[in-house]
């Protein structure tokens, strides 16, 4: 069975509840395995303790027995857990696909978001770091919205069937 990695920002509760829905979702869509890291309490659970040696290799394993690294990008920046999974993933060379559904992305025609740039503080863009972008568009897609989720999810399982 295919296994995918559910890589995102965890510690707040409309995080969290995002992220159990997303997987969710998948796993009713696909005949596959989520690793879902909210859901493994042994070291995700912050009432109970799991120290950094203990999160990373619980982390790795799951990263290492995954098919594909669903990588969910939204937030003021990527979270810095997910951009260090996301770069050893990559370093496996297996397929990412990041989902980034910031409404703030592209300019919808309006020149005046356009002369913003140029306007010290005054852009009215998302920003994600262009080297993990980079890192994930060598090895997938990035994608707007959760249907193109899991469009392109499809397209990934099928070729990683053939």
């Amino acid at each position: 069975m295919k296994k995918i990695y559910l890589g995102g920002p965890l510690f707040s509760e409309m995080e969290a509840k995002y992220n159990k829905q997303l997987a969710t979702e998948m796993r009713k869509a696909f005949n596959i395995e989520v690793y879902n890291p909210v859901e493994n309490e042994a070291i995700n659970d912050k009432s109970g303790y799991a120290d950094s040696i203990m999160i990373a290799e619980g982390d790795n394993a799951h990263l290492e027995a995954s098919d594909i690294l669903v990588a969910l990008l939204d937030g003021p920046v990527i979270d810095p857990g997910l951009a260090a999974e996301i770069g050893y993933f990559y370093s496996m060379n297996k397929p990412i696909i990041g989902l980034y559904t910031d409404s703030r992305q592209g300019s919808f025609g309006n020149q005046q978001k356009l002369d913003a740039v140029d306007e010290v503080a005054e852009s009215q863009f998302s920003y994600v770091n262009l080297y993990i972008v980079g890192l994930i568009k060598k090895r997938g897609k990035i994608v707007q919205s959760k249907k193109d989720l899991l469009d392109v999810l499809k397209i990934n399982l099928n070729e990683l069937d053939a």
